[in-house]
């Protein structure tokens, strides 16, 4: 098993959609990540009546970030029918504000072929590089 099979059955280990409450369904996407430590972290979308929710990255962000880590070298979403998809803008931009190099974060967008779309082929032209390159010069 490749990483990115590993990596899509992370994902479609914790996909399960449920009903939490009246307002509140989870789990018809699931998502998973390398980070560059090479630990694997899961998570799931979480829709809300008030649209609160987040997304299944998110959730596996937010996990990573719990566990004190926070450079991610990989990223696979399995939708609610079993195929990998592409991170929503708002998680395109997480992605890209954590780290200098997030731009190198490779995502699957076919698990058949193992094709992948790095994130900065996503977000050309991204508006915050300039912060990360002052903030090295500083150092």
């Amino acid at each position: 098993m490749d990483i990115w099979d590993e990596l899509y059955a992370a994902a479609s280990k914790v996909r399960r959609g449920r009903t939490i409450s009246p307002f509140v369904e989870a789990g018809q996407v699931g998502a998973a990540i390398l980070t560059k430590s090479g630990n694997i972290y899961a998570g799931v979308c979480i829709d809300t009546a008030s649209s609160l929710g987040m997304c299944a990255e998110r959730a596996a962000i937010a996990a990573m970030i719990t566990a004190g880590e926070s450079r991610i070298d990989k990223l696979v979403a399995v939708t609610r029918d079993g195929r990998v998809g592409s991170p929503c803008g708002a998680c395109r931009e997480l992605m890209m504000q954590l780290d200098a190099d997030s731009g190198d974060i490779e995502i699957l967008t076919d698990l058949e072929t193992k094709k992948t779309v790095r994130l900065s082929d996503l977000m050309p032209d991204w508006w915050g590089r300039e912060r990360f390159d002052e903030a090295s010069r500083k150092e």
